[in-house]
C-alpha cells in the first residue's frame, strides 16, 4: 500500500494545486469586486453599447380611405441616406472607397442635380477623415424608395452595410395620393413624425396609430441581433364617407369661381340626404402667392353671421307655430324701413324696393323687410318662442363632429330680470336675427338644417366615417344617426320646399337652377362684421352663400356653397353658379347606362384620342370595337410601349408611330399627349414636371429636342 501512495510526496503536490486554485479564485473574486466597485461605470458604458433593451419598434399607421375604396392618406417608407466610414475601414475597404470616390460623387450629382459632384466629394472626404458613422449623404432630407434604390446601385454602396458602409434610416411618411383633396378634413401629421396634427388623423389617432412593439438588441460579432419581446400591432384603416370624384368636382368648381371673382375663402359641402354622409367638403383660402389651398377647415370652424339663408328658418318657425301662412302680406315700401331707430334695407332699395309682397315673394326676392316684419309682428312680445322655434329646427344643436375645435352655433336666448323685462334683448335684435344677423352658425350646421328639410323633416347627424376595418375585417361600424325625427310638421316641410323651389325657379336663386332636374334652395349675402370696427370699416367684406338640395322632387343631395370676399358680392350669382356646376356634375356621374344605350344612329362615334402611347390606345379602341388601321395593340399586349400620335377620321382612328427614336438625352415632344404619358416621358429622361390644367398638353416650357439637364423643371400646360 505504501509503495502505491507515498503521503510525503503526494500531499505537498495537492497542497500546491489547492493553493494555486485558491489564488486564482481570489484573483477572480478580486477582479469581480474591482469591476463591481471601481470599474462599474466603465463596464456599464461598454454594456450599453453592446446591449439595448426596450427598443421601440413602430407599427405601420392605418390608411384613410374614401367611400369607394380610394386611398386618401397612407404611410409609405421614406429613407435618410447614411454612410458609416468607420465600418468601411474596419472591413478593409477604405482604399476601395477612395478609389471610387469620384464615381460615387458623380453618380450622386446625377441623382441629386441640385448639388455638384465636387460638393458631394468635399462633404464625403471631410466625414471620411473623421470616420463618421452616420454621415448624412443628402443632409437631413428624406427620399423615396426609387431614389434609395438608385443610390444603392453606386460603386461600394451596393456592398453589404458592414462592408460598404452605406445604410439607411427608415421613416413611415404620410402620403396623400390626391394631394389637396379634403386635406384639412382627412388631416395630416407633423412632418414625418407619427404625431397627428388635425382632421380625422387627429380624432382617430389611437385607431390609426396601432401599438408599438419592443425588441432587445444584442451586439454579437460586430452585428446587432434583434430579439422580439412584443410584436408591433399595425393600425386599422378608417373608411370615410367622402367620394373622390365629387370632392374633385367641388374643388375645381369653387377654385374656378374664386379665381374669377378674386375671393378670399371658398367652402363647399355636399351631403347625402338620406344618410347625412358628407360626400365632399372643400375649404379653399387664398395664400400669399395668390393661389388657393386648404389652410383651415372653415366648413366646421367658421362662426359667421349666415345672412339670408337663415330666412328659411325664420319662415319655418312662423309656419310651424301656425301664426301665419304663406299668403301673409307685408308692405315693404320703397325698400327702406325704420325698425326701432335703425334702417332696414332691401338689396334693391336703390331701385324702389319690392313693394307689397306675401311670404313666398318675400323669400323669392330675399326681402329683408318682408321677412323681418313677419317675425317682428308675431314674436316681438315673446322672442323666447321664436328662439325655441329655432331650437326645435335643430339650429342650436351640437353636431358632435369628429374634428377637434369644431364650432357650435351661437344663437342667443332672451333673458329677463325679476320684473320680467328683457335684459339682453334690444328691440332691433329680433328683426335683424330673423334675416341672419346677430347669430353665428358654421356652414356645416346650415347644411345639416337644409338637409333635414330635404329629408322630409328628419335631421341626420353629419357622418364622416362609415367604419373601421383591418385586413378586410370590419372592427366597428358607424351607421347613419338620426338627431331629430321631425324638425317641423309635414305640412310645414311641404310648404317650405315649395317656397325654396320657387326661389330657384323665379327668384334670386336662378343661377343654381338646372334644365335637367328641379333645385330648391336659398341665397344669402351678409356683411362680415370686423368686431369693434363694425361693418363699415374700409372695403365691405361679405359672406355670400347658396344652400339647397336636388332634385327638389326627390332629394338625393344637399349642398352649401359659401364665399368670403371684399367688394361687390352676390350669393345668387356667384355661389349659385358653383352650386349649378356641382349639382349637374354629381347628377351626371350618377347616370349609368349600358354602352348599347349610348349609341346614336344619327351620330358618328369619333373618340377624342390623345397622342402618346398609341399601343395602349389601340388596345382600348379594339376592346371598344372601334376600327384602327394599326396592329399596335398586339405589341402592347406583349409589354411594348409605342409612342406616336392619334387622328380621328370619320368612324375610324388613325394611329401613327413616331419614327424618331426616344432617348434620355433630348427632351421629348409631348404636345397633344395626356398628363400620364407626358409625365412618364419627361421624368424618364430625368426632368421634373409641374402640371397646370386638364386635357391635352398645349405647351411645354422646355422645347422638344433640347439637351436634357437632369433635375430641371419642365412646366406643361394642359387644355
Amino acid at each position: 500500500m505504501s509503495s502505491l501512495f507515498d503521503r510525503k510526496k503526494i500531499l505537498p503536490r495537492f497542497k500546491f494545486i489547492a493553493f494555486i486554485i485558491l489564488a486564482l479564485g481570489l484573483v477572480v473574486i478580486g477582479k469581480a469586486a474591482s469591476i463591481i466597485i471601481w470599474e462599474h461605470d466603465y463596464w456599464t458604458k461598454v454594456a450599453s453599447k453592446t446591449h439595448k433593451e426596450g427598443v421601440v419598434t413602430k407599427p405601420v399607421r392605418g390608411n384613410i380611405l374614401s367611400s369607394d375604396g380610394h386611398v386618401m392618406a397612407s404611410s409609405l417608407p421614406e429613407y435618410m441616406l447614411l454612410m458609416d466610414f468607420h465600418a468601411v475601414k474596419e472591413a478593409g475597404n477604405d482604399s476601395l472607397l477612395l478609389a471610387n470616390m469620384d464615381s460615387i460623387c458623380n453618380g450622386l450629382h446625377e441623382i441629386f442635380p441640385e448639388r455638384s459632384a465636387e460638393e458631394f466629394k468635399q462633404g464625403m472626404m471631410a466625414a471620411h477623415d473623421k470616420e463618421e458613422k452616420n454621415y448624412r449623404i443628402w443632409g437631413g432630407k428624406h427620399v423615396t424608395h426609387n431614389v434609395y434604390s438608385q443610390v444603392k446601385e453606386l460603386p461600394v454602396f451596393r456592398l453589404h452595410p458592414y462592408k460598404g458602409g452605406f445604410h439607411v434610416e427608415v421613416f413611415n411618411a404620410r402620403q396623400h395620393p390626391y394631394r389637396s383633396l379634403a386635406l384639412r378634413t382627412v388631416g395630416s401629421l407633423y412632418g414625418a413624425k407619427d404625431s397627428a396634427k388635425c382632421g380625422l388623423e387627429l380624432y382617430y389617432d389611437s385607431v390609426l396609430r396601432g401599438e408599438t412593439g419592443i425588441v432587445n438588441r444584442q451586439k454579437v460579432m460586430d452585428k446587432y441581433l434583434s430579439l422580439t419581446v412584443k410584436e408591433p400591432v399595425d393600425g386599422a384603416d378608417i373608411v370615410t364617407t367622402l367620394d373622390v370624384s365629387m370632392q374633385d368636382l367641388a374643388e375645381r368648381a369653387i377654385v374656378s369661381e374664386l379665381q374669377e371673382i378674386n375671393g378670399d375663402v371658398g367652402v363647399v359641402i355636399v351631403m347625402e340626404t338620406s344618410t347625412g354622409d358628407v360626400k365632399a367638403i372643400v375649404n379653399m383660402a387664398k395664400i400669399d402667392d395668390g393661389s388657393y389651398a386648404e389652410v383651415k377647415n372653415n366648413a366646421v370652424s367658421d362662426l359667421l353671421e349666415p345672412g339670408s339663408v337663415f330666412k328659411t328658418a325664420s319662415m319655418m318657425v312662423a309656419l310651424d307655430d301656425g301664426v301665419c301662412d304663406t299668403n301673409e302680406v307685408v308692405h315693404t315700401g320703397s325698400g327702406v324701413k325704420d325698425m326701432y331707430g335703425a334702417k332696414m334695407r332691401d338689396h334693391n332699395w336703390a331701385r324702389g324696393g319690392c313693394g307689397t309682397v306675401n311670404m313666398v315673394k318675400a323669400m323669392e326676392k330675399s326681402s329683408n323687410i318682408g321677412v323681418s316684419c313677419i317675425i317682428d309682428r308675431y314674436y316681438r312680445k315673446n322672442p323666447e318662442k321664436y328662439v325655441k322655434g329655432l331650437e326645435r329646427l335643430g339650429l342650436r344643436d351640437d353636431l358632435g363632429l369628429p374634428f377637434p375645435g369644431y364650432a357650435t352655433p351661437k344663437i342667443r336666448m332672451p333673458e329677463r330680470n325679476s320684473k320680467g323685462n328683457l335684459t339682453n334683448w334690444p328691440l332691433t335684435t329680433l328683426p335683424w336675427m330673423s334675416i341672419g344677423y346677430e347669430t353665428q352658425i358654421p356652414p356645416i350646421s346650415t347644411c345639416t338644417f337644409y338637409n333635414a328639410i330635404a329629408n322630409g323633416g328628419k335631421m341626420m347627424r353629419p357622418r364622416f366615417v362609415k367604419r373601421i376595418e383591418k385586413n378586410g375585417e370590419v372592427l366597428q361600424e358607424f351607421p347613419p344617426e338620426v338627431m331629430r325625427e321631425h324638425i317641423a310638421s309635414e305640412t310645414t316641410i311641404e310648404k317650405i320646399t315649395k317656397i325654396l323651389t320657387s326661389v330657384v325657379s323665379n327668384g334670386t336663386g336662378k343661377k343654381a337652377s338646372s334644365k335637367l332636374f328641379k333645385v330648391a334652395g336659398k341665397t344669402g349675402t351678409a356683411q362680415i362684421s370686423k368686431g369693434k370696427a363694425g361693418y363699415k370699416s374700409g372695403a365691405m367684406h361679405y359672406l355670400i352663400s347658396f344652400c339647397g338640395f336636388f332634385p327638389a322632387d326627390n332629394p338625393q343631395y344637399t349642398c352649401i356653397v359659401c364665399i368670403q370676399k371684399a367688394g361687390a358680392a352676390s350669393g345668387g350669382l356667384m355661389c349659385g353658379k358653383v352650386f349649378h356646376e356641382v349639382s349637374e356634375g354629381i347628377m351626371a356621374q350618377s347616370v349609368r347606362r349600358a354602352a348599347v344605350d349610348a349609341k346614336d344612329e344619327a351620330g358618328i362615334p369619333n373618340p377624342n384620342v390623345k397622342n402618346g402611347n398609341v399601343g395602349a390606345a389601340g388596345y382600348v379602341l379594339e376592346e371598344l370595337g372601334i376600327t384602327t388601321d394599326s396592329n399596335f395593340q398586339n405589341k402592347y399586349k406583349n409589354g411594348k410601349n409605342i409612342w406616336g400620335q392619334a387622328t380621328a377620321q370619320n368612324q375610324n382612328v388613325l394611329l401613327e408611330e413616331r419614327k424618331e427614336k426616344q432617348n434620355k438625352e433630348n427632351v421629348p415632344d409631348v404636345y397633344g399627349m395626356g398628363a400620364r404619358d407626358a409625365v412618364y416621358l419627361l421624368e424618364n429622361c430625368g426632368l421634373k414636371v409641374k402640371i397646370q390644367g386638364r386635357g391635352k398638353v398645349q405647351s411645354q416650357s422646355i422645347a422638344p429636342g433640347e439637351k436634357v439637364k437632369k433635375g430641371s423643371i419642365c412646366h406643361i400646360v394642359l387644355g
